[in-house]
Formats: C-alpha cells, structure tokens, sequence
C-alpha cells in the first residue's frame, strides 16, 4: 500500500520541480512512510510514498520495466500477482523485483488499458509511457483506493489524495455548491465530483489515458445485474460456489510479507472473514475492534465473545463521546470531504491501535451488506412495494416499525407519522430511485441551514446535470432489489464508505484494508444470484447465513443486522458537567461570527441548533446529522480553503529514490531546501 502522485505538462512546458513533488509525497507521508521515490523528466513526474508490504527489500519506486521505456507508480495490492507472474516470465519478461507492482507494468507491455481486465486487486496505478508520451491512470472496479486529479495552466495534476495536488503552487481549494448540495443529499458527492471545485476522481471501474492536450477517462468494468433470471439451480449449489469463492478471497488476502489481521466488529461479516482466516490457514490471528462507552452504539459483548470463540489476540480501542469530538479535525483532514456521520471517527481510533501493535495489514467484512442485501433499506423497499399493493392498509405499514429501532424518530413514533413518513411515493414503483428516495429527502431536509448564496449557487449552476445518477441502459429491466443495490454500490459504498471510513480512516495510520467480500468474482457471483438468495422475506443476506452457521456461534449469525454507528451531538456538546466541556474548535467554528466568515451556513439557523442541543432538546436524526455535516463542512473550509497548512518536503533524511530519463538540465542557482536545489530538475538513471 503507498500513495502516488504526479504532474504531467500537456500543452506548456513548465519545469518538472523535484521539490515540488517532494513537497506533494510529504503531504500524503502517512500513506507510505517507509520509502519514497521519484520519476522525472521534462515531460512528466512521478511520485510514490511506499508502505512496504510485499518484497520489502527491493520493492521501491518507481519501477521500470526492461528498457526503461515504462515507468510505473502503485498504490494498493494485487492479489493474483503470484499467478500472473509465471504468465509473462513464459512470454519472456524479466523481473527485476518480487512486487506485483512490476507484474502490472509488464502487463500493460502486453495488454495496455487492457491489463485490468487481468487484475484482482485494490489499486491506483500511474504508468508513464516515454516512448509515446502518454500516461495512464486507473483505478480498481469498486474504487477502494482513491485517485483524484485537476487540469490547471496546462498540466494535469494527480494524486492519491487531494492535499497532494493542492502542494503544487498552481492548485488553489475552493468549495463547490453542487458538491455540497450531493453531499447534504446522497451523503456524498456523486463521481466524478469532488467537493472542490475543479479536482476531480478517476471514477471507480475507469482509467485515464492523457497525450499531448487529450485527456479522456473510459470505463473499463462496472457494477451490473442479470435482466433475466438464471436457470433454477439448488441452494447448496450456490452455497458450494460462494464458499469455495469466499474463501479463496481471503487466502489471497492474506499475502504479505508483514504479519496480517483481522477487524471484528461482533456482527456476521467480520466474524465469517476472522472464521476463514482461523479455520482455512495455519496463520496467528490478531483482532482488533472497537468499544463504544455509550451502551446505544456498544457491540464488545459480541466482539469478545467471537474473539474467545476463534482463540484470537484480541486488541480493543475504547472510544468515548470525548474521544470523538477531540479527533474529529483530524477525521475531517484525512476524509476531505463533509461527511453527515461521525462514524469514520471510531475507526481513525481503530486503526491508531492497529498501528501501535506493530500491524499494517488487515481483513474487514465491508461489501457484504451491499452485495448480499444487508442493510435495512432493502427491506424498506421490499416492504414499501408490498405496502403499494394496498396503500391504505393501516397494517402493513407497521412492518417499517421493526427496521429502524436505533432511530427515535420512527421507533417511538405513532403508527400515523410513522406511515406518513413512508408514504410519499409509495405507488411510484417505476422510480429508478425507488429504494432511496426517502433516505435522500430526509437527509435533504438539512439542507435549510444553508445560507441563500450558497443555495442560489447550487441552483444555477449545472446542478441539474451534476446531480444526474448515471444509470445503466438495462437498469430499468433489473429485479427491484438490484436496482436498490446498484444504488448503495455505487453511490453510499464506492463515494462514501470505501472512502471516508475505509481507505482514508485506515490510512491516516498507515495501515492497509482488505476486503475479501470486494474481491470481482465475490461481487460478479453475488450479483448473478437470484434475488430469494440475498433477501428472503425480511431475512437478510440469507446465503451467507446459511455459510456462517458452519462457522459461527449461533447467538452471532442469528443476530439481527445492526448497522454501525457513532454518537454525533454528544460527541461535541456534553449533556452533563461530569462530561468534557465542548472542544473550542466547536465553539469558533459554530458560533455566529465563525459561520459567517464561510458564508456556507445561515448563522441564526445554526445558533438555534446549538441552542437546542444545549438546552438538552431531543434531537431528530436529520438535526444529528446537520450538526455533522455543517461542523465537518467549516473545517474543510478552514483546513483546505482558508487556513491550508503543508509540513515540510522530503529531506535528504528520507530514504528517497529519484529517477530520471533523457538529457539532464542544469539546476537554478539558489538556496537548498530539503536537500535540493528548488530548481533542480531531473539526472539520467536513478540516484
């Protein structure tokens, strides 16, 4: 696992710095603190901060292949490199290394864009071809490691994250009303949208290709589903073929030269991938896993009771609604994005004790919810739909009633606001956003805290076309669940979990997620499987179950689902005086002059919330959320946009690779910073 990073000049030659691409590993050192290294020449350069995990001792980059006509950077894993290599060593291909970063590269020798096709991984690839002045971008199918980039005074600028680009001097953050209309809707933006203005992701499933002054970004795979239904086969078929898939997921996840763990959360997911590991390999497991203080979001009684079960080292982060609040700046730096939950602050917690355990790898459960129909948002449509056959049943919209016991504003709610809540749309069962409508309104509710400039931004500008769902050609011909699926999958997973509780909370502490549910054959077989499979009645990921149960302790997989979730207003105002008082970033950034100075948020309409949170008032679960998404919004404008703060660039004390191709230039005459001349360019061969 490593970040990358890069500037390419497409229409003007500008110098190719070595300090300025010091300066953008230096803010992504957290992704790969072990080694780094530097491509350059006058048309391009590379960069790589690297955490070592697989051939530790001559793995660094970038790497070239035979004749040095192929430059690569990698960020993430592939997981079938072992398979892959003795392929191309048989066409001919020498390996100068042990690393799947150099199967790639040789891959691409063969194949170009379409070496992905042969990828089972996790990745962010950048790959400089000398010879015909193009690089190419890509980024895995579901997008688990993220790859952002802008267009600016003729370059095109990349990097694993976007405090990377915005080291580069020509790169400036400014907000964007329609980012922030998506995020306060779909709880994140929609691809390729970022919340800046003009810095932009390679989209989950596609590559970039950029020569000259083309740039063009093409899909390569996507998440589909079958418009007929398969030929009838027996369960214990597909439970044979989803157990042999599930585990070989795992087993080749667990590929490393460093010693690998495990998250266990208490529920089916993490307990069924910590079980595979446990069961189907010789290997030590370590488990790690979070304790809430507050008994609402607290599972450890399941985590301990798993850990016991499986005979693991079980290591437990405690974290407090102090806890939450003192981290949050630090969540919000590393997401660089508002979020509506302060649910990736936990896991900033969580992979903190991973860190200080001496581990950089570990399996988690994420994907199984949404390939298998998990979260309680299926059953609302399955219910809803049945609900329509007779919408003025007063009995069948009390079935909604048992979903939700975690939010207040359902579970204690009368029978009449209950069924009012649910009923808009009820019979428009056509509506490609059938599933998620209500979720989106309800959430959309927070957007009256937005100031009139920026609501009127948003409205004109091409919010009507950004706000698009880019929807398959046969998505209307897809059984009702997968529509709903394809939505979670492409919007809620790939933009949100994957991003701002997975890669980036996990990262922050140099460690490296693995997730075996996402592995393509795991997703393709879920996806083709008969719709009775995944939800059956309002039993959920009904197949996994029935695989668990020869794993696991009853009192686990029987377990209803119960999403995981963190306290929010607690987190940052106490409601006794034997709590922490708030934190004072809260206090400055939520007080009337603080809101005023962004210009995001109506400042009386924010006072009134913090006013009735103070005075201890029952919060709704949407004024829950509005309170994360304007707090985590103020600090994204002052981290990035107002008060943006970069350390100081690689030195001659970091292990630094520097490469180069072509004739050299001679370096500017001045001061030396971080060990280089601040215009010194690029050295033939590598140094």
């Amino acid at each position: 696992m490593c970040g990358i990073v890069g500037t390419l000049n497409l229409t003007v030659s500008h110098p190719i710095e070595e300090l300025t691409l010091r300066q953008m590993l230096a803010m992504i050192r957290h992704r790969g603190p072990d080694q780094f290294g530097i491509y350059l020449d006058d048309r391009v350069g590379l960069g790589s901060a690297r955490l070592s995990i697989i051939d530790l001792s001559s793995g660094q980059q970038p790497i070239a292949n035979e004749d040095e006509t192929l430059w690569i950077v990698f960020n993430g894993e592939i997981f079938n490199y072992v398979e892959l290599r003795p392929e191309l060593e048989a066409r001919g291909h020498r390996f100068a290394t042990h690393t799947d970063t150099e199967v790639i590269l040789h891959l691409y020798e063969d194949y170009g864009p379409d070496c992905l096709a042969h990828l089972n991984g996790q990745f962010a690839i950048a790959i400089w071809d000398a010879q015909e002045q193009t690089l190419f971008l890509a980024r895995d199918r579901l997008g688990i490691r993220p790859l952002f980039y802008t267009l600016t005074d003729g370059a095109l600028v990349f990097g694993s994250e976007i405090k990377a680009l915005l080291a580069d001097p020509r790169v400036r953050a400014e907000m964007d009303p329609v980012a922030l209309d998506q995020i306060f809707t779909f709880w994140s933006t929609l691809s390729p949208r970022t919340v800046f203005r003009d810095v932009w992701e390679v989209p989950p499933g596609h590559y970039l290709l950029a020569r000259q002054d083309q740039v063009t970004v093409e899909r390569y795979w996507e998440v589909s589903f079958p418009t007929d239904d398969e030929p009838r086969r027996e369960a214990d078929d597909y439970l044979d073929e989803f157990r042999a898939l599930l585990v070989d997921a795992a087993q080749i996840r667990l590929r490393a030269d460093v010693p690998v763990g495990a998250y266990l959360s208490g529920g089916l997911d993490s307990s069924t991938i910590a079980a595979i590991i446990r069961n189907h390999t010789g290997n030590r497991l370590d488990t790690f896993s979070i304790a809430f203080s507050d008994p609402d979001f607290d599972e450890s009684e399941y985590q301990r009771q798993m850990a016991r079960f499986l005979g693991t080292e079980h290591q437990v982060v405690h974290a407090t609604h102090a806890d939450i609040g003192r981290v949050f700046p630090d969540v919000i730096w590393h997401t660089e994005t508002p979020v509506m939950r302060t649910s990736p602050a936990p896991l900033f917690l969580l992979s903190q004790l991973v860190q200080d355990h001496n581990f950089k790898v570990v399996l988690t459960g994420e994907g199984a919810d949404e390939f298998l129909a998990g979260y309680n948002i299926f059953k609302e449509a399955q219910v809803r739909r049945f609900w329509a056959r007779q919408p003025e049943s007063r009995l069948r919209p009390t079935l909604l009633k048992r979903l939700y016991p975690y939010v207040s504003d359902l579970s204690s709610g009368s029978g009449a606001y209950l069924a009012a809540f649910f009923r808009e749309g009820l019979t428009d069962l056509d509506a490609p956003d059938y599933s998620h409508a209500i979720r989106w309104r309800n959430t959309g509710r927070a957007k009256r805290f937005f100031s009139d400039e920026l609501r009127q931004a948003a409205q004109t500008s091409d919010v009507s076309e950004a706000s698009e769902i880019y929807y398959p050609p046969d998505f209307a011909r897809w059984h009702p669940l997968h529509r709903a699926q394809y939505l979670e999958i492409t919007i809620f997973l790939s933009q949100y979990l994957l991003s701002s509780q997975g890669d980036r909370m996990a990262m922050t502490h140099s460690v490296e997620g693995r997730f075996p549910f996402l592995d393509y054959r795991v997703v393709e077989f879920c996806n083709r499987l008969p719709p009775r499979l995944k939800l059956r009645g309002l039993t959920e990921k009904y197949l996994l179950k029935q695989l668990a149960r020869e794993w696991l302790p009853d009192e686990i997989w029987r377990r209803p689902k119960r999403p995981y979730r963190a306290p929010i207003h607690r987190s940052f105002f106490p409601l006794s005086a034997g709590e922490a008082t708030p934190p004072d970033y809260v206090r400055d950034l939520l007080s009337p002059e603080g809101v005023r100075a962004t210009g995001l948020f109506k400042p009386a309409a924010v006072s009134q919330l913090v006013g009735k949170i103070e005075r201890g008032m029952r919060l709704s679960e949407t004024d829950d959320m509005a309170l994360a998404g304007i707090l985590s919004s103020q600090l994204v404008h002052l981290q990035f946009v107002s008060d943006f703060k970069m350390p100081p660039p690689l030195s001659a004390a970091d292990d630094v690779k520097v490469c180069g191709k072509g004739s050299p230039l001679p370096a500017r005459e001045g001061p030396r910073e971080g060990g280089i001349s601040p215009g010194e360019r690029f050295r033939p061969g590598c140094r």
